[in-house]
């Protein structure tokens, strides 16, 4: 049984209080409250009694990104403290649509696609998390059998007026830009989630910063000390300005190949890095400090710590010996301008081919207008010449190589 003001974390060594209060705080951003964290840190322990930390995500598409990974990666530290994961996967709420600070709404979902990206979801929130200390809801548990009846006495609890108060809302209101009353209801929606699994302590990103303290008033109106809400920076992506984001194409998948990730992140500013060495990675602030101090120094170049993060986030998701040979293939590619050793091969029949049509065959490209782009680009090359003219056509003969951007790599298989 552990003593007073200690915690039995994973590893076995008790932690203290300040420990538990130290590791949980860290790379945070709002924290509601920090009184209330303390008390109930404490009576959890006085009671030998984990907290329940709640997190959500709505299966709206079927990867995890490096952007999501900051608010798993705070879950991990409340399980290394010993106490447990409540992960609610919105199979409900993903067919509703939560702009979440964007200007429209996002696009419904079947529930066949949902599901689908909530398998997904799981297998890659475990390359994070601890599965023994999580428990795994769908909040169309609660919400599915939900009548009507209840929808109107749960809305009841909000004015309309509080809700215009989140931001993108006030934003698009003000802009005379529609609203919907579905749109209206999500906060609600995911703010009673937190009822449903007495959340202690809610985590998100900072644009989650008022459905999480919605969170709080509706478990009060229900009777539930409130929850404690904690929220995470967002990550930005490989532009460097925008969050990542799939919908913006400038994210690293948990599920892309190693070769995808190192390369993605030595296209990373050396300005942002160190937002990944921290966020992504958790180096502790000194960790990353030598390194800054390093680079300013001279003593370490950008790109060799660079190389270093990239092995580092390879590493975290594919093992040591695959994040060795995605440095070194990157270094065989990219520094000595050498093929990759894994060309994925096109079969083509004989005779004439346009570029455009090629691209898209041997996956290059997604369309011929982003195919067209590319060429435009100055981004793609048949063996070592450049294609300037999107209208070109080829008989490529076999074994020839069509390299489109950095990471666009296709070989030639001629059929009889």
């Amino acid at each position: 049984m552990p003593m007073a003001g200690t915690r039995m974390s994973n590893s076995g060594r008790m932690m203290t209080l300040e420990e538990q209060l130290a590791c949980i705080t860290a790379r945070r951003v709002d924290l509601h409250s920090a009184e209330e964290l303390k008390a109930r840190l404490a009576k959890s322990i006085a009671e030998n009694r984990p907290l329940r930390i709640k997190m959500g995500a709505d299966p709206s598409a079927p990867d995890l990104h490096l952007g999501h990974c900051v608010a798993l990666n705070k879950l991990r530290d409340f399980q290394d403290c010993g106490h447990t994961v409540v992960f609610i996967i919105g199979d409900f709420t993903g067919m509703i649509g939560d702009p979440s600070g964007k200007s429209a709404t996002r696009p419904q979902l079947s529930k066949e696609q949902v599901l689908e990206n909530a398998r997904s979801y799981q297998d890659q929130m475990f390359k994070i998390l601890d599965p023994a200390r999580t428990e795994v809801r769908f909040n169309s548990e609660w919400f599915g059998p939900m009548g009507f009846e209840q929808v109107i006495r749960l809305s009841a609890h909000v004015t309309v007026a509080q809700l215009l108060a989140r931001d993108d809302f006030s934003k698009r209101y003000a802009a005379n830009q529609p609203i919907s009353l579905v749109e209206f209801l999500y906060p609600l929606v995911q703010a009673y989630d937190s009822v449903m699994v007495r959340a202690d302590v809610e985590i998100g990103g900072t644009d989650q910063l008022f459905n999480l303290l919605l969170g709080r008033e509706i478990q009060k109106a229900h009777g539930q000390d409130p929850q404690i809400v904690l929220t995470m920076p967002l990550l930005e992506g490989l532009d460097g300005v925008h969050k990542m984001s799939k919908s913006l194409g400038n994210y690293i998948a948990v599920n892309d190949t190693p070769r995808d990730t190192f390369g993605k992140t030595m296209s990373v500013s050396d300005e942002l890095m160190w937002r990944y060495f921290s966020l992504v990675l958790c180096l502790p602030e000194a960790e990353i400090a030598a390194l800054k101090a390093a680079v300013a120094s001279g003593a370490r170049h950008p790109r060799d710590v660079k190389d270093e993060l990239g092995r580092r986030i390879v590493a975290k998701f594919h093992g040591e010996a695959a994040a060795v040979e995605a440095s070194a293939e990157f270094a065989r590619v990219f520094s000595r301008n050498q093929l990759p050793s894994d060309i994925p091969e096109v079969a083509l029949p004989s005779g004439r081919i346009g570029i455009l049509t090629l691209m898209v065959k041997a996956g290059l490209a997604p369309s011929t207008s982003e195919a067209r782009r590319l060429v435009q680009a100055g981004a793609v090359k048949a063996g070592e010449q450049k294609v300037t003219d999107f209208r070109l056509e080829l008989d490529p003969p076999d074994g020839l190589v069509i390299r489109s951007g950095k990471r666009g790599f296709a070989r030639i298989r001629r059929e009889p």
